[in-house]
């Protein structure tokens, strides 16, 4: 008799046990096709992961719902405060700050200081807030202040609106904060 291949020996072809086998996506991993709805989810957490549960329609219903009311909000302050085209845009540039405040709020209410329900986030971030600002007329305005010359106007209202907004967001992350009492998680790593 020809001895049998060593104990725990994988035969040419197999898989050994615990490991993933070529192509297959191991548990816990996004398929390359189905990447998450969410880049912030980490999917190693099943709470986590569980907001990823339920149908797209709806995820989608609610950002739409949101971004409707968001652009409605905007368009009215537009046309409430309008500007001249070599003139300082001062709607959008109070819209773009405002938003980035508001969404500094809303992130520490949602992730710092209650559990959100699932279409929060997606209705009022991606929404009413993604709506609500624009970067694409931001960037008609410096054109357009540029094309009829005022060059000044246009870098200032570029440089202005980039530091304005990325002020506005930390101001919004620690003033929630400080109200609420919420302290900031460090992630690991």
């Amino acid at each position: 008799m020809s001895p049998g291949p060593p104990p725990g020996a994988v035969p040419p072809g197999a898989v050994p046990p615990g490991a993933v086998p070529p192509g297959a996506v191991p548990p816990g991993a996004v398929p390359p096709d189905r990447p998450p709805v969410d880049p912030d989810v980490d999917l190693h957490l099943p709470r986590q992961r569980a907001e990823l549960a339920g149908g797209s329609g709806t995820l989608l219903g609610a950002i739409a719902l949101g971004g409707m009311a968001g652009a409605v909000l905007r368009h009215g302050l537009a046309v409430a405060f309008p500007h001249d085209p070599g003139g300082f845009p001062w709607a959008t540039f109070a819209v773009n700050v405002s938003g980035c405040l508001l969404i500094g709020v809303l992130m520490v209410f949602i992730t710092e200081v209650w559990t959100a329900p699932r279409l929060v986030r997606p209705f009022l971030g991606v929404g009413v807030l993604g709506g609500y600002t624009t970067f694409s007329t931001y960037a008609v305005e410096v054109q357009q202040a540029l094309a009829v010359g005022a060059p000044r106007t246009a870098l200032l209202y570029l440089a202005g609106s980039l530091v304005a907004a990325l002020t506005a967001v930390r101001l919004g992350l620690t003033l929630t904060r400080l109200a609420t009492g919420a302290r900031h998680r460090r992630s690991a790593g």
